[in-house]
């Protein structure tokens, strides 16, 4: 099964209801998000696929896994604009030794770059760094290499990363200089609050960047990355306080010596302020995820040619409806008319309200919490199975079956 293959790969006959008449086989779109901790997106996709056909086995399945620009969206993308994996010799968050993967697309000289895979908190032993030591020094090594391959586009998927620095350390690997009131050149983020100026390279990237975001906060505040983010990665309090003061620093000096001003920028505070620091030291445009990934996947044209959709993600709660890609894949749904079924880890009953789903099924309702996530992809199966038996189509008996007059 490939993702948007658009071909039934169903084997056998369908089981059907009507004595003489048979349905007709639908159009089936399956595009989840991952299941964070238990399945990936395309994980999640076959899952789906296997269950949905084993009550429909003639049905027409359209696979299309998706990301809004965290982990798997380097796959995810690459893999739409049919480019292939390069490897690269880089850093981790924690500055050790790493085989980073991005993609490249010779025809249209488009590189596709993920940070989870780079400097991922996921990449990470729990609780063995602290945020001050972690940077994205690494990144900016990949971003480095796309820029030699003579890429012409290089489109950064930000999310799950480790670090909170404002991509200080990614400036720093493409050339960027940052000296203290003695002169001292800065190698280290938490050191920022004493920042007194920023020597920019004198070769920049030739190249444009787009950074895919899943989030619109700013750098700063309490809306900022180091308040909403950093306690997730390890800030404490006091923490969160002096990473906002080494961040408000670092914004000042390259608005005052660069009249560089980003921090208020909806998506600068993604990634740890890795947004910010992409569009100040790489200049580049901030875009949401799930609006790149929709455009490259042709998704508002798919759905139209589907019969149903079935989407999912670990959990479909309150946050679905603040701009994830299921919500925004229910709300596609919605305005062509096309009914969309939910499929989750767990789903907030308040969602059930929202009108966007014409069925929400959660792995939770089959078995508690642990045991579900232990077991996500045999009870996804399931769960895709029901929601198969249960669906009714407007036009369920349609084809006559051959033979029978």
């Amino acid at each position: 099964m490939q993702a948007g293959s658009g071909m039934n790969i169903g084997l056998a006959k369908p089981a059907f209801p009507c004595d003489t008449f048979r349905p007709m086989p639908a159009r089936v779109l399956i595009v989840p998000d991952k299941f964070k901790g238990s399945l990936t997106a395309n994980e999640a996709a076959s899952c789906i696929a296997r269950g949905w056909l084993k009550a429909r086995p003639g049905d027409f399945l359209d696979l299309l896994p998706m990301s809004d620009g965290g982990e798997g969206f380097g796959g995810i993308l690459g893999a739409l604009l049919g480019a292939r994996t390069r490897k690269l010799a880089t850093l981790d968050a924690a500055h050790r030794p790493a085989r980073a993967v991005w993609w490249w697309q010779a025809g249209n000289r488009t590189a596709v770059v993920e940070s989870a895979n780079v400097i991922g908190l996921a990449m990470l032993p729990p609780k063995q760094f602290h945020p001050f030591q972690l940077d994205t020094f690494g990144l900016g090594k990949v971003l480095a290499a796309a820029a030699r391959a003579d890429a012409r586009e290089c489109v950064v998927g930000i999310g799950g990363s480790a670090t909170n620095d404002g991509g200080f350390g990614m400036a720093r690997a493409l050339g960027w200089r940052f000296m203290d009131q003695a002169g001292v050149e800065l190698a280290e983020w938490w050191r920022l609050a004493g920042l007194a100026g920023a020597r920019a390279p004198a070769r920049r990237l030739n190249l444009r960047v787009v950074a895919a975001v899943d989030v619109r906060n700013p750098l700063l505040g309490p809306d900022g990355c180091s308040a909403v983010f950093g306690p997730q990665k390890g800030l404490s309090p006091q923490d969160v306080a002096f990473a906002e003061k080494c961040l408000g620093r670092l914004a000042s000096v390259l608005a005052g010596q660069h009249g560089i001003n980003a921090a208020k920028i909806p998506g600068a505070g993604a990634a740890g302020g890795l947004g910010f620091g992409l569009m100040a030291f790489a200049g580049a445009k901030v875009e949401s995820g799930f609006d790149l990934f929709a455009r490259f996947a042709q998704l508002e044209k798919r759905i139209r040619a589907a019969d149903i959709v079935l989407t999912g993600e670990g959990a479909i709660d309150e946050q679905t409806l603040m701009g994830k890609g299921v919500g925004q894949i229910a709300r596609s749904c919605a305005r062509c008319g096309v009914p969309c079924v939910g499929l989750a880890g767990r789903v907030e009953p308040s969602l059930r309200r929202s009108g966007l789903f014409a069925n929400l099924c959660a792995l939770t309702e089959r078995a508690a919490p642990q045991r579900a996530q232990a077991r996500a992809a045999r009870l996804l199966e399931q769960l895709a199975a029901e929601a198969a038996v249960s669906w009714r189509p407007t036009s369920i008996c349609q084809q006559p079956i051959s033979g029978v007059q």
